[in-house]
This record gives structure tokens, C-alpha cells and sequence, in this order.
């Protein structure tokens, strides 16, 4: 089924296994997603840098550069520190997820083997909490302005 909402909406899938890129690309794309893929940490950051994703799913193990590292790197710039990333891993631990989602700053973590059901849910409300951020911040923008000057 696909939503018309996702039409517009650009997922960066990253993962070292090629399977699981086109797994996750296959079920994106067919919920109407545009999807780009990367597999591995320094793709994936010139991807970002390129095609300016509205969220990433990111495998935590890879080689070269992980999960981690990626996502340090992203919120550590202006521009990629507000995209939306979800770990997609083979990690299943509470001290995983908790530390990803409390000291990485990943919006949601995601384990696999992938349901699908719950990571399109998933998908979709973090994209909402995207809309619902970048609708706050064009607000606070409009009442900075001067009365006079705003729209």
C-alpha cells in the first residue's frame, strides 16, 4: 500500500549487508518512499551530504566507520545534526538501545530480524516528530520577525 504522504519523503538506508539494503529498500519503495542506499559509515555520510535524506535507517555494526560514529559525526554539523535516525542492528540488549537513544541521540532503535509492520510504524512516527519539529521551528522563526514583516 502506498501512502501518499511518503511520496516526497527520502530514506538513506545504510547497512554493510547487501541483503539487508535491499530488503529494507524493497519495503520502503513499495510504501512509496524514495530510498537511497549506502553500505558502509563513509557513503552513507557522503549521501547525506548529496541527497540531503529526511531520515536515515543505520545499521550500528559495519566496518570502517559504524553506526556510532556516523551518527556523531551527523549531530555534531548544523546541517545533519536535526535528520531523524533509526538503528536498524542485530544488537538486542536494553543497554543497546538505551544507550543508543540516550547518549548517541538516534530518534528510535529498531532490532533485527526486521517486522515490517513495526518498522514502517516506526518510520512513520518519526517522520511525524520531524513535521511536527520543523513546523515548531518555522513558527518560532515568523514570531521572531518584527509584526510588520511577518507573512
Amino acid at each position: 500500500m502506498v501512502n501518499d504522504q511518503a511520496n516526497n519523503v527520502k530514506i538513506l538506508v545504510v547497512d554493510d549487508y547487501a541483503e539487508n539494503v535491499e530488503l529494507l529498500k524493497e519495503l520502503l519503495t513499495a510504501s512509496g518512499y524514495q530510498v537511497a542506499t549506502a553500505y558502509d559509515g563513509d557513503e552513507a555520510l557522503k549521501k547525506v551530504k548529496l541527497d540531503k535524506p529526511d531520515l536515515l535507517l543505520l545499521d550500528i555494526m559495519m566496518p570502517k566507520m559504524d553506526g556510532y560514529q556516523v551518527c556523531d559525526v551527523l549531530r555534531a554539523s548544523d546541517e545533519t545534526k536535526d535528520i531523524p535516525i533509526i538503528f536498524v542492528t542485530a544488537k538486542t540488549e536494553v543497554k543497546d538501545w538505551t544507550h543508543a537513544i540516550f547518549n548517541v541521540g538516534v530518534n528510535s532503535y529498531i532490532t533485527k530480524p526486521i517486522n515490517p509492520r513495526k518498522l514502517l510504524d516506526k518510520v512513520k512516527s518519526v517522520l511525524k516528530m520531524k513535521q511536527s519539529r520543523d513546523e515548531l521551528r518555522k513558527t518560532r522563526e515568523k514570531l521572531s520577525q518584527p509584526v510588520g514583516e511577518r507573512e
